[in-house]
């Protein structure tokens, strides 16, 4: 008795998942998957919630090896089972979830696909009538001694057309067994290459990032020191990183990551000019930095400072301090999360006292920064002799701080860098320096997968608005906004 192929076995065990909406506005309440789905608030997911508390994209249930994979998408409000949140599980019994804390529930359970199994009954009279005539002249030979001449003849014939045929069919299958060995063998050839040119590309892109932080080091004792020996050192070091570049940016192309829409190279580009490894992305970064760009198009907020900015010539000088530092110019939007380029600004009391300027520097940041603060620097209004509201040397002393911060604990993170900044009551800064002291351990990458349930929502929203902000500055039209990149003409003319 012969046995059934594994595929046909996997295919016949394979279960779907069942979903029902127990809480929460979908165009369904019950919904079968065969593979893998999303759930949420967009059109693409193949579940939509319509609720505040459902992220863009909040979860992924994938079909993998035979089972079934439930896998939150970093949402804002996270997944819940029996009100412990969850990042990733495996489906086997039923369960409830809940789609942020109160928010919408769902119920997931497995149930056998019983649509490819074959069908035991029904078969017509044609086919009974065959099976018949195969037993008689086929099957039953050698079994059946009173089996007449005619029987006996056509059994023969077909022995002899069968042993033909056989070994036509024989190699036939070969060949074609042949084929698909040799293009699934080089399907899986691609896969392991492409693997490990995506292994080598991250381990040189975070060569580089070292040789970066070096490079950001060897600067600062020739700026604090005037030491001009170590330039020498630093060329040398400057053509190591030039020449992994260039292997970095062939492996980029072999591995097609920027044949993307021209919106989500931007997203990349911006990435990786940040200090981010453009390989290794999360899942779900680039919606959720599409997520903030809408947000920057429900408000004037973004065109009104750029244009204050523009303006009082801040664009120029903010650009060079951070040139000078060997920063990316981009963290020009910094200062425009923190104050709008207001320079007179005063923020809201700390326990270090009040934030003032348009950097928003605290009174200890600003005196280790060479900032004098004035005679109110107890009192929330504008001081005139406060150093903090004098833009020239604030924007210096901030571009001085943040690179000390690119260069120790950020490790060259630009991300790290911004999120730092904002740290509040070094809620952040520990975070950041839980995660390995080298740049492939510690990026914002690793953060976000690590310690999204710990990093302040004030915090997360304030890295996720500035980079956003610098996506849309490198292309404002292309995101619908009706201004230029404020930032080119000024780096046109310093180059």
């Amino acid at each position: 008795m012969g046995t059934e192929p594994t595929s046909i076995k996997n295919e016949q065990n394979k279960t779907i998942v069942r979903l029902t909406i127990e809480k929460g506005e979908s165009q369904k309440k019950e919904y079968f998957f065969k593979d893998t789905f999303r759930i949420g608030r967009v059109d693409t997911c193949a579940v939509k919630i319509d609720d505040g508390l459902v992220s863009r994209d909040h979860l992924e249930i994938s079909y993998k090896e035979g089972k079934w994979f439930i896998a939150d998408l970093f949402s804002s409000n996270g997944t819940y089972l029996n009100g412990n949140k969850i990042d990733h599980i495996i489906l086997s019994n039923p369960i409830k979830l809940e789609l942020g804390k109160n928010g919408p529930i769902i119920n997931l359970e497995l149930i056998k696909d019983t649509e490819s199994k074959p069908s035991s009954s029904g078969a017509s009279d044609t086919d009974s009538s065959l099976q018949n005539y195969i037993q008689r002249y086929f099957e039953q030979e050698g079994n059946n001694p009173n089996a007449g001449d005619h029987t006996r003849m056509i059994q023969q014939a077909f022995k002899v057309v069968q042993k033909k045929q056989s070994k036509k069919y024989w190699l036939i299958i070969a060949v074609v067994a042949f084929m698909g060995l040799l293009a699934s063998a080089y399907a899986v050839y691609q896969h392991i290459k492409a693997n490990e040119q995506k292994e080598l590309a991250e381990s040189i892109f975070y060569q580089m990032k070292g040789i970066d932080i070096q490079l950001s080091k060897l600067s600062s004792v020739v700026e604090n020191t005037g030491n001009t020996e170590v330039e020498q050192t630093i060329e040398k070091m400057r053509g190591d990183y030039n020449r992994m570049e260039k292997i970095y940016d062939k492996y980029v192309g072999e591995l097609d990551v920027y044949d993307l829409s021209e919106e989500d190279r931007l997203i990349l580009k911006m990435a990786r000019l940040f200090g981010e490894c453009e390989i290794n992305m999360p899942e779900n970064f680039v919606g959720e930095v599409k997520t903030f760009i809408n947000k920057w198009k429900s408000s004037p907020r973004l065109k009104s400072a750029i244009t204050r900015a523009q303006e009082n010539n801040y664009v120029r000088p903010i650009i060079e301090a951070f040139l000078k530092q060997s920063l990316p110019p981009q963290f020009f939007y910094l200062a425009l999360q923190e104050s709008d380029f207001k320079f007179d600004i005063v923020g809201p009391i700390t326990r270090y006292g009040y934030a003032k300027g348009m950097w928003q520097f605290i009174p200890m940041t600003a005196r280790q920064y060479g900032l004098e603060t004035g005679p109110l620097v107890e009192l929330n209004q504008y001081d005139p002799l406060d150093d903090r509201f004098n833009v020239p040397k604030a924007t210096n002393a901030a571009a001085k701080y943040i690179k000390f911060i690119y260069q120790t604990e950020a490790q060259a993170s630009g991300l790290l860098v911004i999120g730092s900044y904002n740290w509040g009551e070094n809620n952040f800064r520990r975070l950041v320096n839980e995660l390995p002291e080298d740049p492939k351990q510690r990026n914002f990458w690793n953060l976000l997968v690590k310690y999204r349930e710990r990093i302040p929502d004030e915090t997360y929203n304030y890295v996720f608005y500035i980079f956003s902000a610098a996506v849309i500055g490198e292309n404002p039209r292309l995101f619908g906004f009706d201004f230029d990149n404020p930032l080119l003409s000024s780096l046109q003319q310093l180059n």
